[in-house]
């Protein structure tokens, strides 16, 4: 047997090595198209958080009524009569609006010459109707008001029968009511709403009067009638909104007076919601009211103070 020389050595190792890289080749190649695709990076997308809700403004407090006006008074009363600092949940309510009604007229009709600050009287034969309803004046040393705030007069109403929150006329005034005969009045009120003039405010210096035609099968005075006054708390009353004095001294119940700032001034039937006259106590000079002779309704379309 012919041993082999280098020269068939050599290439018989070259062939060898040419076949191990061919066949490496065709694998890298043949690996490469078969592998699963590697996925591109991507750059994540950062979500800014939501903006929080804005936060809704609380609603104001609702109107003080005729309770809630006769609590007021009552713990400032407390308060003066025990000589204590007037409680913050009577200061606060400065600038509270307020929708206070007062009854008046429960007893029936007044006396044709009657003088009494709130009245009325149903005339059958004109079938006329008519309400006068007069603000009280005080001069501001009734009140023990300081000179020195110049302060020159209050005007307002007596709130009657302070010792309860009904707004219509108490149930049992009807069983004694006699046509033509006066209420018995007892002395001494003890609570009033008021305005606080100085001598450069506008004043409303007037009475608040109603002349209406209404036939007699649509009257109705069975509940009486009543004021209804709007507007705001105020603070004119030497710093607080509601001002107490005991003119007859400690054994006495302290008479108290709200300060008010008054937007109108309204008289309804309270038997049947109709509102027979309005007056704006911020734009008018002051008049007496004559309501239209239109029927009675809660809203009526123009009721005219002049």
């Amino acid at each position: 047997m012919q041993e082999p020389s280098v020269r068939t050595s050599r290439l018989a190792i070259a062939g060898g090595l040419a076949a191990v890289i061919v066949v490496g080749g065709a694998g890298f190649v043949l690996g490469r198209g078969t592998a699963p695709a590697v996925p591109e990076p991507v750059t994540p997308v950062v979500i800014a958080p939501p903006a929080p809700a804005p936060t809704p403004k609380p609603e104001p407090p609702g109107s003080l009524d005729r309770g809630a006006i006769i609590s007021l008074a009552d713990r400032a009363a407390d308060a003066f009569a025990s000589g204590d600092p007037i409680p913050a949940a009577v200061t606060d309510a400065a600038d509270r609006r307020f929708d206070l009604l007062l009854p008046f007229g429960c007893a029936g009709p007044s006396a044709e010459d009657s003088t009494q600050s709130m009245r009325w009287r149903y005339d059958e034969a004109k079938q006329t109707l008519r309400v006068h309803v007069a603000p009280t004046t005080w001069q501001p040393q009734a009140w023990n008001v300081d000179p020195a705030t110049g302060i020159d007069a209050i005007e307002g109403f007596w709130i009657a029968r302070p010792w309860s929150s009904t707004v219509a006329c108490p149930s049992q005034a009807g069983q004694a009511t006699a046509r033509g005969i006066e209420a018995i009045t007892l002395p001494g009120q003890t609570l009033a709403i008021g305005q606080f003039f100085t001598s450069t405010d506008r004043r409303n210096d007037h009475n608040f009067t109603v002349v209406r035609r209404i036939p007699a099968e649509s009257f109705d005075a069975s509940r009486g009638f009543r004021v209804r006054l709007t507007g705001r708390i105020a603070r004119r009353s030497g710093g607080d909104p509601v001002r107490c004095v005991q003119p007859g001294g400690i054994e006495q119940r302290p008479i108290c007076v709200i300060a008010a700032s008054v937007d109108e001034v309204r008289i309804e039937n309270a038997a049947t919601g109709a509102i027979l006259a309005t007056w704006n106590q911020r734009s008018q000079s002051g008049s007496d009211g004559v309501a239209p002779p239109d029927a009675p309704s809660s809203k009526p379309s123009a009721p005219s103070p002049n």
